[in-house]
């Protein structure tokens, strides 16, 4: 007979998260799983009757680590109401107040929130325990003391560009409020030298160029034996506890395009172990609420969603919505992206083992290598005195969708106005996607999927934790 251990609340988790996990009869592994999402916050609610202008004041207040992402996305889906094309110098702004924050993002997810579980006690005797305690223990290990002040100065980027971060109002429709000046380019440029010789000495150990060459996991293990950076320390310990094969979820994978320089599309199982590459269809995308806290019909696109509440819902579970991909699940997040984009080192890690927790972590990485050198040359590609952003007037009526990449994947908001007020607005969010619940196909979300088999009871390793972390969650985002 199976039973059931609920783990939570999770700490180092923007927002809340508890797991219902089913075990095996002999209660030492996952049977099935249940993500709940206990917070409910009702942001759609609350845009519904105000100008459309107003969401740009109150997205951002959806999350306070990736409020850049939602002005962006409300800043976009206004921008095609309006029929609107910002500039060159605006897009090139928003494009790195945006990267900005999603790098940002990136660094904080590894060194304070998924790291400190390698501290945990169940690994002690480790080879590698005794240095990855040391470094990152939480509160405590000597990472904190760099990453911070590095992350810090690393903002100072968003201060030149919007202003302020968080709720920042420089994004816009018809670009960025904040225009930059030939001086404040050379110090923009300043900053990013001095995070580039960060992560080359302290993350990598070795240049950004260098990293993103490995082409392979063969070459990527043997690039890391014996050098002294945080990503090299991370796949000891990782490799050591075979967390390249543990995991995945269902192959599956969307991205709506980032930068301009990462493709949109959907990449899903073929025949015979092959894959597709197709581009992405958003008419595809519907959410189910089976499973959730909230009242209508089970499945519909969000540009027809709405986010009615029954707390008395029988058979629910969660206050998310179960997004689905032409009545699919799908992960969405750094990995994704990679994979669309044809990433040689990500696609031979997955070719291998699947979407594991040390691919995953690896995307987030290479990520940080990849787009550095971009914001450099975005930066270079700006043109002090000419126009960042343009004057916008809004339709008395229409519908409009504005998709972008969060650090954590795919974040869309579908929108309508009919006369001159917001009469819908939808979210889906990145971990809305990854931490979906069971649709009305009873579909597991990727990561209810993902944690079936893993070892959990009383003595079991912290497997678990490492899956979930590995999906980076931000719960607030989730249930907006």
């Amino acid at each position: 007979m199976s039973r059931r251990i609920v783990l939570g609340p999770f700490n180092r988790v923007e927002g809340d998260l508890e797991l219902n996990l089913d075990l095996a009869a002999d209660g030492r592994s996952v049977a099935a799983g249940r993500v709940n999402s206990p917070l409910f916050r009702g942001f759609e609610q609350i845009l519904v009757g105000r100008q459309p202008l107003d969401a740009l004041a109150i997205v951002p207040r959806i999350c306070g680590i990736c409020s850049v992402a939602q002005s962006a996305a409300a800043a976009q889906a206004l921008a095609q109401l309006a029929g609107v094309t910002p500039p060159p110098n605006g897009q090139l702004a928003q494009r790195l107040v945006q990267a900005t924050e999603n790098l940002a993002d990136h660094l904080t997810h590894f060194y304070l929130f998924f790291m400190p579980d390698f501290a945990h006690p169940a690994y002690a005797g480790r080879p590698w325990h005794a240095a990855v305690a040391g470094r990152f223990r939480a509160g405590s290990g000597s990472a904190v003391g760099e990453v911070l002040p590095a992350r810090a100065r690393f903002f100072h980027l968003t201060g030149f560009l919007a202003g302020r971060w968080p709720h920042t109002l420089a994004l816009q429709p018809g670009g960025s409020t904040k225009a930059m000046s030939g001086a404040e380019r050379i110090r923009l440029l300043a900053i990013l030298r001095e995070f580039r010789a960060f992560l080359e000495q302290t993350l990598f150990a070795d240049t950004l160029e260098a990293v993103l060459a490995l082409p392979d996991a063969d070459a990527l293990q043997a690039w890391a034996a014996g050098r002294a950076g945080d990503l090299p320390l991370f796949l000891r310990a990782a490799t050591d506890l075979g967390l390249e094969r543990v995991g995945s979820a269902y192959e599956r994978y969307l991205s709506c395009g980032a930068y301009e320089l990462l493709p949109a599309g959907i990449r899903q199982p073929g025949a015979a172990g092959t894959f597709t590459v197709d581009r992405l269809e958003t008419q595809k995308i519907s959410e189910d609420i089976r499973h959730a806290w909230l009242t209508g019909p089970d499945a519909l696109p969000p540009a027809q969603g709405e986010t009615l509440v029954d707390a008395d819902k029988a058979d629910a579970y969660t206050w998310c919505k179960a997004p689905r991909y032409a009545d699919q699940p799908a992960e969405t997040g750094a990995l994704a992206r990679q994979l669309l984009a044809g990433q040689p080192l990500l696609c031979d890690l997955v070719a291998r083992h699947g979407a594991s927790v040390t691919a995953r972590v690896v995307a987030r990485l290479l990520e940080l290598a990849l787009i550095v050198p971009q914001m450099e040359n975005w930066l270079r590609a700006i043109v002090p005195g000419e126009a960042f952003c343009l004057p916008v007037e809004l339709p008395d009526s229409g519908e409009a969708c504005g998709l972008v990449e969060a650090a954590r994947g795919s974040l869309g908001h579908w929108l309508s106005v009919r006369r001159g007020h917001l009469e819908r607005y939808q979210i889906i969010a990145p971990t809305t996607w990854n931490f979906s619940p069971r649709d009305r196909h009873d579909q597991p979300g990727p990561l209810e999927h993902a944690l079936v088999g893993l070892p959990a009871g009383p003595d079991a390793p912290p497997t678990v934790q490492h899956v979930v972390r590995s999906f980076d969650p931000c719960m607030v985002c989730t249930v907006h």
